[in-house]
């Protein structure tokens, strides 16, 4: 993959109505990935104390928003800490979007991209 760094907002880079904000609060699911859409991996922890965070900030900034999808197709699984989180890392975004892009996969993608630990698991991987 190729990437550019720069000190420049996205805001100013790219029409508005071509940016996605990713968010795992947003009530629009990923469906698909559109090469003509530029898409933001948000960069903040905003889990617990900051809920929403990056959703407002999306609100704020009038921009498009969407959540991975995987509660549609990922299960909840029994762990110690009865403890579930759609919130990932930004590396973690990446290589679901990345295998997502490379298989159009769903499945496959999250499974590359949502550890255990987000106590989430594909239906098939879960034993009864």
């Amino acid at each position: 993959f190729q990437m550019d760094t720069t000190q420049e907002s996205y805001l100013d880079l790219f029409p508005l109505d071509a940016i996605v904000y990713l968010t795992p609060d947003s009530e629009n699911v990923l469906e698909d990935i559109d090469p003509s859409k530029v898409y933001v991996l948000g960069g903040l922890v905003d889990e617990s104390i900051h809920k929403k965070l990056t959703l407002q900030r999306a609100q704020e900034q009038s921009l498009q928003t969407a959540r991975l999808p995987i509660r549609e197709y990922m299960v909840k699984t029994v762990n110690t800490k009865n403890y579930h989180s759609e919130t990932l890392a930004i590396n973690q975004v990446f290589d679901v979007l990345s295998t997502y892009y490379e298989t159009r996969s769903w499945p496959a993608a999250l499974k590359a991209g949502v550890s255990s630990g987000k106590g989430y698991a594909l239906p098939d991987a879960v034993k009864e």
